[in-house]
């Protein structure tokens, strides 16, 4: 069990030791789990993403990184970045983001693996831009939208985005569509990948950093610094709403998960509790690889230690997988 001084009125590694975390099951499937996924899925393929590729923003670590906008379900047009390299394209990603969006692409570039082309998308309500009328673009208010129901609630529509973002990849770089993708994604896009991934075959490989959404019955119970929390205030005035999460767990969605991936998971978070995490990671269905880091959303001493591990660690996966 890791503990670090900190301020919150609870103890960010919830009393679990790594055992313990390395058992926590995930919640079953609704008998039409998979069936409601795969048709929110084939919707999504359907969807005529029209890319546009914008401004040239940066030139680093032999890429390119451009402006893009798609379109998703719903007609909604959705920004991020494209990052093209230098020379052929061998790979191709899809970059998802964290509970507070993406102002820019950040260190998720440069990519795992050189020679590769990704898209960097802004799920709807997240950042500038994925900015969209009547859907909150902070994480509490983000997280509750349409929540009343499944066929309404934003996270569904987000997962939808970063289907939809693959398909505008494939379009704009071809080169990307034979290959096998690589998701990445940390926390909100790690929860996100789990919950769309199942059901994405353009998908080779998956790469999850302290993935949010596992657990949901468990996370009801656990005080937290994140958007977890206006969970837990709605359910505590709205109990009826345990129904509608059931379909958007990320630790039951990884029962479904085939594809090699690889969780970073942390011992200690305040922001997204550990046992979550750990949920994804031992539901997943197929092969599997761990990395475990001392904290997740905290600041401390090996922070730079834990960032570096997990590069290295990212590069390996994806280089075996892709």
């Amino acid at each position: 069990m890791t503990s670090f001084a900190h301020d919150y009125p609870f103890d960010p590694a919830y009393g679990y030791t790594l055992d313990a975390l390395r058992s926590v099951p995930a919640p079953p499937a609704p008998d039409d789990f998979a069936a409601f996924w795969r048709e929110r899925y084939a919707a999504a393929r359907a969807v005529a993403t029209d890319p546009v590729v914008g401004a040239l923003v940066e030139e680093r670590d032999g890429v390119r990184v451009h402006e893009v906008a798609y379109t998703s379900v719903g007609g909604v047009r959705l920004g991020g970045w494209l990052v093209l390299p230098d020379g052929p394209v061998r790979h191709g990603f899809v970059v998802g983001h964290g509970y507070g969006g993406r102002a820019e692409p950040g260190r998720d570039v440069p990519l795992p693996l050189p020679a590769s082309a990704a898209i960097l998308p802004c799920v709807r309500g997240m950042g500038t831009r994925g900015l969209v009328a009547g859907i909150p673009d902070v994480a509490d208010g983000h997280v509750l939208h349409g929540i009343g129901a499944r066929d309404t609630y934003v996270i569904g529509d987000c997962a939808a985005d970063l289907w939809c973002a693959a398909s505008a990849l494939g379009e704009l770089v071809p080169e990307t569509a034979g290959t096998g993708l690589g998701y990445v994604g940390e926390s909100f896009g790690g929860g996100l990948g789990a919950l769309a991934l199942p059901w994405d075959e353009r998908f080779a490989a998956v790469q999850l950093t302290v993935p949010t959404f596992g657990n949901h019955p468990l996370r009801l119970t656990l005080p937290c610094a994140g958007s977890g929390e206006s969970v837990r205030g709605h359910h505590a005035a709205h109990p009826e709403v345990t129904e509608v999460l059931r379909y958007f767990d990320a630790a039951t969605a990884a029962t479904f998960l085939e594809r090699p991936t690889l969780v970073a998971a942390a011992l200690f978070d305040p922001a997204v509790p550990p046992p979550g995490q750990f949920a994804v990671y031992n539901a997943l269905a197929g092969e599997r690889e761990l990395l475990v880091s001392a904290a997740g959303h905290f600041v401390h001493r090996g922070l730079l230690d834990d960032l570096a591990a997990l590069d290295a660690a990212r590069r390996e996966f994806f280089a075996k997988w892709l």
